[in-house]
């Protein structure tokens, strides 16, 4: 290709020169063939760069040179202040992780804060920070080995400002949320999520939420939704969120789109139609995760405890950590639902979608990658290790669901649009350095639901902001990640 400059080369010696490679850039379009040069933390130049000068060459022949995975949906929230190399995200080709979810966030909250679940689910309680400021500085002063896209969550804003959670807010009640709010866009969220789903918000009205969202719509911050309903109710849900967006007038994100319980699958080539058909009047946007079962806490609720089952942590019985729900219940004597609150505080594994919604709602062309993982106990989801490159290898290669050209643009470019992430998500001159080269051929997920801990195949280096945090097989110990601001024009 001819060569694609942003600037003349300082020194004459390029930070870092990408190879022979095949350049697949974020855009969708065909892949290319290009040296990758980088100065600083940034991308200079494309093309024939071909014997020139480097501080650090990479050999990229017969791989994919792309740009570093967005993880659209994670609860890194915690671990990206104590697991601060992120192996589980950087093997995968993971360069930035968007916190924040599901209306769970690690700021606001005061020390000592009674912590009902799923705000558990982020940490063991050693860090707190009773503003989201503080959070954002403890990030910057303590970069990770990624980016980090930070949104506040919802059930934070009502533990916070209400004694009562059973009840929807008053008015000095949202007035107190929408102020906490105003100090996490202030100090760098890029917007809220909600988890309606969740007991800590499941009383919150539709007209609470959107009294609380208030302060999202001057700057067009993102409103994203764990729904209410994603089983019987989910079309309900939808238009919830939608009516949700359309009275705040900010864009919205549905979060992990799915359809739960055998009753409901095939539902959604209904959602999607629904989905689609809104995008051509209101700014909407959803991702979703590679896999037919779900993670989250142990529900309490017998309706919510149907199926399949499996103990992922326990704080009071870790010995049934790995063990069905079902068999533990049937071994004690008991109903599901006292098993379940006698293992409290506890997570699970929920086998409880159909894989061909799975893949319909993947291969929806606007649905961005997320992983949803849960960066705690020794057994999480798989697809805390295993989201991108099940996305590169089983997807797009094996089943042939769409290009690998698509599947790059669904983790890079498409998710950098919807979040406003400035010269991100692309490889092009001038964007920033976060870079990942894997081989199309032998990317793959190793982690299961027995070893869900197993780095992926494939995945040859991962770039932060130009410097490596990731090769053969290992972390470099490198850490330059950054938090990112939301830029409304990038989106």
């Amino acid at each position: 290709m001819e060569l694609q400059t942003e600037q003349a080369l300082p020194d004459g010696i390029w930070d870092v020169l990408i190879e022979g490679g095949e350049v697949i850039d974020g855009s969708k379009r065909p892949r290319f063939r290009a040296d990758v040069g980088v100065v600083g933390d940034r991308i200079v130049a494309l093309g024939d760069l071909q014997g020139q000068p480097a501080r650090l060459r990479i050999d990229a022949r017969g791989k994919i040179v792309a740009p570093g995975f967005i993880d659209a949906h994670t609860h890194d929230d915690h671990a990206v202040l104590c697991q601060p190399d992120m192996v589980f995200k950087v093997s995968q080709g993971v360069t930035t992780v968007v916190t924040g979810n599901c209306g769970i966030s690690l700021a606001p909250m005061r020390a000592g804060q009674s912590l009902p679940a799923p705000l558990n689910l982020l940490g063991d309680g050693s860090l707190s920070f009773p503003t989201f400021r503080g959070y954002v500085d403890a990030l910057k002063a303590q970069p990770a080995a990624v980016n980090v896209v930070p949104m506040v969550g919802h059930a934070n804003l009502r533990v916070l400002s209400m004694d009562d959670l059973g009840h929807s807010a008053t008015a000095p009640e949202v007035q107190s949320m929408q102020a906490l709010l105003e100090e996490a866009l202030d100090a760098g969220a890029v917007g809220m999520s909600t988890g309606t789903y969740y007991p800590p918000s499941a009383a919150a009205s539709t007209d609470e939420v959107i009294g609380v969202s208030r302060p999202l719509g001057a700057r067009q911050a993102l409103y994203v939704t764990h729904m209410r309903n994603e089983a019987e109710g989910c079309m309900a849900s939808i238009e919830e969120t939608f009516a949700i967006g359309e009275a705040v007038d900010t864009p919205v994100l549905i979060s992990h789109h799915k359809l739960m319980r055998e009753p409901n699958f095939g539902q959604s080539t209904a959602t999607l139609a629904r989905i689609a058909e809104q995008m051509q009047c209101q700014c909407v946007a959803l991702d979703c995760y590679p896999y037919n079962a779900s993670s989250t806490m142990l529900h309490l609720d017998e309706a919510r405890l149907q199926g399949k089952v499996v103990i992922a942590s326990s704080g009071s019985h870790p010995e049934m950590r790995g063990k069905e729900l079902g068999d533990i219940a049937a071994l004690w004597g008991v109903s599901r639902a006292e098993a379940s609150a006698r293992l409290q505080p506890a997570s699970a594994i929920y086998f409880s979608m159909d894989e061909a919604d799975v893949q319909r709602i993947l291969a929806f062309e606007p649905t961005m990658i997320g992983s949803d993982g849960i960066p705690t106990g020794e057994l999480p989801h798989p697809r805390l290790w295993g989201t991108f490159p099940r996305v590169l290898g089983h997807y797009s290669r094996d089943v042939g669901l769409f290009p690998l050209e698509t599947a790059v643009w669904k983790m890079t470019g498409l998710t950098a649009g919807v979040f406003g992430l400035a010269h991100r998500g692309q490889v092009a001159p001038g964007c920033f350095a976060d870079l990942t080269v894997f081989d199309p051929v032998t990317v793959r997920d190793r982690a299961s639901y027995d070893q869900p801990k197993q780095a992926a195949e494939g995945i040859d280096w991962v770039l932060v902001n130009g410097q490596p945090v990731y090769q053969a097989q290992a972390c470099t110990g490198a850490r330059p990640g950054r938090v990112l601001a939301r830029t409304v024009e990038a989106a």
